[in-house]
């Protein structure tokens, strides 16, 4: 299972959903066609957060935004 979930909620609700439920956040982002992508902190809160928030999972591939720059810095 993994610890990651893509959300079709705004970045604020999936904080205060996660503080409510004691889960701990690695990582958010949110993504460009809206939503964002939570990394909890272990696999028993993603699979809680799974539960929780079942009806505003992206099923479909998300894309994000690009981390890395397109060229060399130097």
């Amino acid at each position: 299972m993994s610890r990651t979930l893509y959300l079709s909620m705004k970045e604020a609700d999936v904080v205060l959903k996660c503080e409510a439920a004691s889960v701990g956040i690695s990582a958010i982002e949110e993504l460009p066609k809206g939503g964002v992508r939570l990394v909890c902190m272990g696999m028993q809160g993603a699979e809680t957060m799974r539960t929780k928030l079942k009806s505003h999972l992206i099923k479909d591939t998300a894309e994000r935004f690009k981390f890395r720059p397109s060229r060399p810095l130097w």
